[in-house]
């Protein structure tokens, strides 16, 4: 319930600021896509391996002011794959060849709030940006593959990962950042943008709530689960956005040149 209603006051909090500055503000609404990999930070420390071939895809909402520094705030609503894999024999074997991992793909709803600095180039055709967001997401399925399980001969060696309320966390944050390049073509904006994901949160619930996994099967490799197992991603993602109020990118002006003194001073007067 905190999380819940720390994002209806940011919520809150964005929609009176762009209530407050509407009638000079530009408004961008749009969708992107991306692809990337995925990663998870255990402890303790697990030979670990990334994953790539996970996407993402939502909506993006951007407020931007007359600043020309100061950039714009947004909301983003993705639907977004995280995951992580490690060797579950990596202390019995010799070489990496021989490992057998457990891969977990996680699908995650994801609710960034992003602050986005920028700057414009090539009179205002083309926006250099940076991005630092705070993330909030759900994750509402998962699918895992246990190898060590495959080669014990085990008929569950993968599948849906059956989430338990005293082993797993649905809810997540964390924070991000990034950088990308706009191109404002008319009423329309194509954006290409790359964003790094720390989690902060654990996908399992620390060795003190949930000890071992005397009654699971092989979606549980730990005996004893991780005190901290936060997941990381990274995303290459294209989007286009649909400019409401083309005057507003217009908004900022370099300051007019002074012009000279051209009188001269005349010593017969």
């Amino acid at each position: 319930m905190t999380m819940q209603r720390h994002i209806r006051t940011a919520l809150f909090a964005l929609a009176a600021l762009a209530a407050w500055q509407g009638a000079s503000a530009q408004h961008t609404l749009g969708f992107t896509v991306g692809y990337g990999m995925g990663n998870g930070r255990f402890q303790p420390q697990q030979e670990m391996r990334a994953i790539w071939g996970l996407y993402s895809g939502g909506l993006s909402w951007r407020y931007y002011g007359k600043q020309r520094f100061v950039g714009g705030f947004g909301i983003d609503l993705e639907f977004q794959q995280q995951g992580f894999s490690f060797a579950t024999n990596a202390s019995q074997v010799e070489e990496k060849k021989d490992y057998l991992y457990y891969t977990r793909h996680v699908n995650s709803v994801v609710l960034p709030i992003v602050w986005q600095p920028h700057f414009y180039m090539l009179r205002n055709h083309v926006r250099i940006y940076l991005e630092a967001a705070a993330t909030f997401s759900y994750n509402i399925s998962s699918t895992y593959e246990n190898e060590q399980a495959r080669a014990n001969g085990s008929a569950g060696w993968k599948g849906d990962y059956p989430f338990k309320l005293a082993r797993d966390n649905r809810w997540g944050y964390g924070l991000a950042v990034g950088g990308g390049i706009a191109f404002l073509i008319r009423r329309f904006e194509l954006n290409f943008r790359v964003r790094y994901s720390f989690g902060y949160s654990d996908i399992v619930r620390n060795r003190n709530k949930y000890y071992d996994n005397n009654s699971d099967g092989a979606e549980n490799p730990f005996w004893a689960t991780p005190l901290r197992s936060p997941l990381d991603n990274l995303m290459i993602s294209v989007g286009l956005n649909y400019r409401f109020n083309k005057q507003g990118f217009e908004a900022w002006k370099p300051r007019p040149k002074k012009e000279k003194n051209r009188e001269v001073f005349k010593f017969g007067l």
